[in-house]
């Protein structure tokens, strides 16, 4: 039976109407610095408890990232789960192992780990004191296309496991399909073969003309092949500051060590300074004047950034680019 569906309101006015409603929630939601003290951690299924920094999990739903802090009590194992999107980790405190399909890699304070996407992996503490560590993914991003999805298998041997999804070699020939199953099957190839365990140990931290010592933890120029998302060890010296600055996309900073303040604002005068401690997180948004200062003259203190380089910036340097 055809049907026929009618409207009182134009597209135009139904568009301009659900975009400003968005913009409005979206600014409501936004937040310069989360403090640690204001995270709860709460009991998961998963044998560890979780707390929301930014993400729809939470009180502060984000469009692109999200980040949660974690703690696992001493000789406890977690569940063995894979998600869609990929994610990584930055150890904050305590000694164990992340399992990623079979693997295991023993990770000590301020390594990081990436776990790639459709990858079954666990995590164990293996100390004596609860473990806590830091977790960032590309979900929000991922939910948006409706292609999220996650899957949790208990405490299941890997071996009874399905594999990540298979996907198919490429052909020779010149036309657009066999290019395309070329280029995807690489593609894959490439990202299941990429870094998965950065002890921080491993690099030293180099000068830049910021005026801050940096290293990578997660990055294509150490081997990793994350989707987008990048971490960096920033330290500064004590009373120091980083130039100002601003960058398409957004930027975490997790306070990993000492206490300062960031300036945030739309142009460089025009702005606000929010302070800062060990274990909160400062939300720099999308194009953001910032400079972000070391307030204690006689220690160093250390932020890790997280930035959705590869694919969320290289796609807006294309659509900025008219204007």
């Amino acid at each position: 039976m055809p049907t026929k569906t009618t409207t009182t309101t134009t597209h135009y006015h139904v568009q301009k109407k659900r975009r400003a409603e968005f913009i409005e929630e979206w600014r409501h939601y936004r937040r310069s610095v989360i403090r640690r003290e204001d995270v709860v951690l709460r009991p998961t299924a998963r044998g560890m408890r979780s707390g929301v920094y930014m993400g729809w999990d939470g009180e502060r739903p984000t469009r692109c990232l999200v980040a949660l802090v974690h703690e696992i009590d001493p000789g406890v194992t977690t569940t063995i789960h894979r998600h869609s999107c990929d994610a990584q980790t930055f150890i904050v405190e305590g000694g164990g192992w992340t399992e990623v399909d079979g693997v295991r890699y023993e990770w000590q304070p301020w390594d990081a780990i990436h776990l790639p996407a459709w990858s079954w992996h666990r995590h164990c503490n293996t100390g004596k004191k609860p473990a806590r560590f830091m977790s960032y993914s590309s979900e929000p991003m991922l939910w948006t296309l409706g292609m999220c999805t996650l899957e949790d298998r208990g405490h299941e041997e890997v071996r009874n496991l399905p594999p990540r999804p298979a996907f198919s070699p490429g052909i020779d020939g010149d036309n657009p399909y066999a290019r395309r199953l070329r280029r995807l099957a690489k593609e894959a190839q490439k990202r299941r073969g990429g870094r998965i365990h950065t002890p921080y140990d491993e690099q030293d931290l180099l000068a830049t003309p910021r005026g801050t010592r940096t290293k990578f933890l997660v990055d294509r120029a150490i081997g990793s092949e994350a989707s987008g998302i990048t971490q960096v060890m920033i330290q500064f010296a004590p009373g120091k500051t980083q130039s100002l600055h601003r960058h398409p996309g957004e930027a975490w900073l997790y306070v990993v060590e000492g206490h300062g303040h960031s300036f945030l604002g739309t142009a460089p005068d025009q702005g606000e300074h929010h302070r800062w401690n060990k274990g909160d997180l400062i939300v720099v948004d999308h194009f953001l004047w910032h400079q972000h200062f070391n307030d204690d003259p006689v220690n160093q203190c250390r932020l890790v950034r997280v930035h959705m380089f590869d694919s969320i910036l290289e796609t807006m340097r294309v659509l900025m680019d008219p204007m």
